[in-house]
């Protein structure tokens, strides 16, 4: 076994330092952009009366920063390369996440909404598997030529963490000679709707409550009549563009259906095992962040003239955190790399319960860690002029968000107890 990183994986990660060097922290620093970062970035980034949404100046930086990252050949790295991609592997994206997110808040990956200059694209994996060939072209290519972006309708007001309870029901209907579906229901927490040309939207077109199968997935064109945003729910971490949204009498030809119909529970899974990792990796690197500036604080800070790292209560917390990091770490990678041996709709059946120990465990444990900066730096710790209520505020969403760690907690017993799986062989005559 050669636990070492690829020699060409260790070249990569050295030339995105540079570039990051040479083309983002400029760009950082310009124009006073720094306040999207410094204690004054929950306020430079929320316009506070419109909504709580983004304002537009932050959402022009980070377009711009994907741009120059575009014209690099970053960003699209994780895509294929007949879409401009360089075919980047989970195993390379881990790496890579959990590299940026150890350097801290910065326009090179920001720790609010998913930015990042080697993008992350579940929706690429999802319509390549599923999308019909026009899908792909239109979808795909579209995204990267941001001409189209979806937004993902699967929560409901009244269904969360169950998706198969849902009450968005999509009916068959022709008009004008055109076959197609009505749609009425509400989603939730439907993230980028306020940019998103269309929403893929999951409603059960068949079968009973609580069913996986009667479930269809429907790219719904944002601006169609009956399509209605009714509200952008303010959360712990500002700027909101998480917004209610409800669809009345709504229709769609059949040229809207993404994958199988009743099939729609296994794109969910598509898109979400993706992101469950690479959160995972990301929230690994916050940690480590917040481990290793409480060390250097530790180090430099002298009450009572002794440094502060020479106390033990200061020093095994720490240690606990430290030591969890370098174990996750090495879970996180070998999940990945085994993400990378099969093909993407078998990681569903085969890979599930490790992924989700590396997601819930990871959002834990940054949220403990970031929580142990703020009392290993005391007051200056809990201020926004340090970076650990930022990253403590957006890490803590993905202990629910992408499955709450419960039910991937669940996931996980239902693999180590053969009820799913590949242990279930092992019990069939139970």
């Amino acid at each position: 076994m050669d636990f070492a990183l690829p020699a060409d994986l260790q070249a990569y990660l050295a030339e995105l330092d540079a570039f990051i060097e040479a083309e983002i922290r400029p760009l950082e620093q310009a124009d006073d952009n720094i306040r999207f970062f410094d204690h004054r970035r929950e306020w430079a980034r929320t316009d506070f009366e419109n909504g709580g949404l983004p304002r537009h100046e932050w959402e022009a930086l980070l377009r711009e920063a994907t741009i120059r990252a575009d014209k690099a050949g970053h960003w699209r790295f994780s895509a294929p390369k007949k879409y401009g991609g360089k075919d980047g592997h989970n195993l390379w994206m881990a790496v890579i996440r959990d590299h940026f997110t150890r350097k801290g808040l910065g326009l090179h990956n920001d720790l609010q909404n998913e930015h990042s200059i080697v993008g992350n694209f579940p929706f690429v994996a999802m319509f390549e598997t599923f999308g019909t060939e026009a899908q792909k072209q239109e979808f795909i290519l579209g995204m990267f030529a941001r001409e189209r972006m979806v937004a993902f309708g699967l929560t409901e007001p009244d269904h969360g963490s169950d998706a198969t309870h849902m009450e968005t029901r999509a009916v068959r209907e022709t008009r004008d000679g055109v076959d197609g579906w009505l749609i009425n229901g509400e989603k939730m927490w439907t993230t980028g709707m306020h940019v998103a040309t269309h929403c893929a939207t999951f409603c059960r077109t068949s079968g009973e409550d609580g069913s996986a199968r009667g479930i269809s997935c429907l790219l719904v064109p944002s601006d169609t009549p009956g399509v209605k945003i009714e509200e952008y729910l303010w959360t712990f971490n500002m700027p909101t563009d998480h917004p209610r949204v409800s669809f009345t009498n709504v229709w769609v030809s059949d040229s809207a259906l993404l994958g199988a119909p009743d099939a729609g529970l296994s794109l969910a899974q598509s898109f979400v095992h993706q992101n469950r990792i690479r959160q995972a990796a990301s929230s690994l690197g916050a940690a480590t962040f917040c481990v290793e500036e409480s060390v250097r604080y530790a180090r430099e800070r002298k009450p009572f003239g002794e440094a502060l790292s020479k106390n033990q209560a200061i020093q095994f917390p720490l240690v606990e955190l430290a030591t969890q990091c370098e174990m996750l770490r090495l879970l996180i990678y070998k999940t990945a790399w085994q993400m990378d041996q099969i093909p993407h709709e078998a990681i569903e059946h085969q890979l599930s319960d490790k992924i989700s120990m590396c997601n819930y465990w990871a959002n834990r444990l940054v949220c403990e860690a970031a929580d142990r900066a703020m009392q290993v730096h005391g007051g200056i710790g809990y201020s926004r002029h340090k970076p650990f209520e930022h990253i403590f505020r957006h890490h803590r969403r993905y202990r629910i968000t992408e499955g709450a760690e419960e039910i991937q907690m669940r996931k996980v017993a239902a693999y180590l107890f053969g009820y799913l799986g590949p242990r279930k062989a092992l019990f069939a005559s139970a």
